[in-house]
């Protein structure tokens, strides 16, 4: 019998021969599971035994974590105890919220997917820079980031506010042990230390994971990437795609290409038609299929705009729809 707990046992054994079955499998599930999900469906018209593959699934808009309860009620329906996840947002700006009834899964699924594109985490130090999200209760990103930095029993390891010079010296001082060394940090801090200071640090993985929060004005990807890596004198700078709708994360070594996990699919939709997919469009609003999302919704109509490449699970992102609440740095397209 499937329930929650057997789409998580199988999560970490989807590959892209399975993919497919498995994503139908959980589609229908949580088509009867998931009242805001169900509701969507019947609303469309669409009749659940008709659907044979992927992209006649419906994408539930991401707008609806704004607005209703998008969770998967089964035999464990009582453990969600409004445990959430809530987006960043400027004064005035509606928050979505992905209730959470696992939170171990979550970072299980995050350990995995970084640990599955690096290396363990015990290799890793690592420097968190996140200071507007360390103000917050219910942030994804500091959860993720807190469980690394546990999971990599490094003296050095830890969160990092506006002190930047201490932030530096530490730096130094972990580039000279036999371990990699990250710095995972918010966008306009990165900016602040790279522009104010310009430290060297040639042999530190930069990861920016968007966000410049009202802070600075907003900048396309290329041109942010080429300001750190000018002021931080790194080849690449590496980036972070992910949201608090989504448990799954994927990772960009250089040149804003994102890898995703297994269980993780990028679809293109027409930026006129939503409900319009084709095979040979490779440039337009970015639909995501996320297995991990078994408590809520796995298949997400995000508002982002991007760029497929000759992989479902590779792509870029260009930027963002018209009219939708700032999130992350990448607002302005560049095609």
């Amino acid at each position: 019998m499937q329930d929650a707990q057997f789409f998580k046992d199988n999560l970490f054994n989807i590959n892209a021969q399975n993919f497919e079955e498995h994503a139908l499998s959980l589609f229908r599930w949580q088509a009867i599971h998931n009242p805001v999900y169900q509701q969507y469906i019947s609303f469309l018209g669409v009749k659940i035994d008709e659907i044979n593959q992927i992209s006649q699934i419906p994408f539930l808009p991401i707008a609806f974590f704004k607005n209703h309860r998008v969770i998967t009620l089964d035999t464990e329906a009582s453990v969600f105890n409004d445990g959430y996840f809530e987006s960043s947002g400027t004064t005035g700006q509606q928050r979505s919220r992905h209730y959470i009834s696992d939170f171990t899964f979550y970072l299980k699924v995050c350990q995995y997917i970084f640990e599955l594109q690096y290396a363990e985490l015990s290799n890793f130090h690592i420097f968190a820079l996140l200071p507007s999200y360390l103000d917050r209760k219910h942030a994804s990103l500091v959860a993720m980031a807190e469980h690394f930095i546990q999971q990599s029993q490094s003296s050095f390891s830890g969160f990092y506010l506006q002190d930047y010079e201490k932030l530096i010296e530490q730096l130094r001082q972990a580039q000279q042990s036999n371990r990699k060394v990250l710095l995972l940090g918010v966008t306009f801090a990165l900016l602040d230390l790279a522009e104010k200071f310009r430290p060297n640090l040639k042999d530190v993985i930069v990861m920016e994971t968007g966000g410049m929060k009202g802070r600075r004005k907003e900048i396309i990807r290329q041109e942010l990437h080429q300001i750190l890596k000018t002021e931080l004198q790194v080849d690449h700078i590496h980036a972070e795609y992910g949201m608090t709708e989504l448990l799954s994360q994927a990772y960009a070594q250089q040149d804003g290409l994102f890898l995703a996990p297994p269980w993780m699919r990028i679809l293109i939709r027409d930026v006129n038609d939503p409900f319009h997919f084709d095979p040979k469009l490779r440039y337009g609003g970015i639909n995501v299929i996320d297995l991990a999302n078994v408590h809520s919704c796995a298949f997400i109509e995000t508002q982002d705009l991007g760029k497929l490449h000759n992989s479902t699970n590779t792509f870029e992102v260009l930027g963002r729809f018209d009219n939708t609440d700032t999130r992350g740095c990448n607002l302005m397209v560049s095609f």
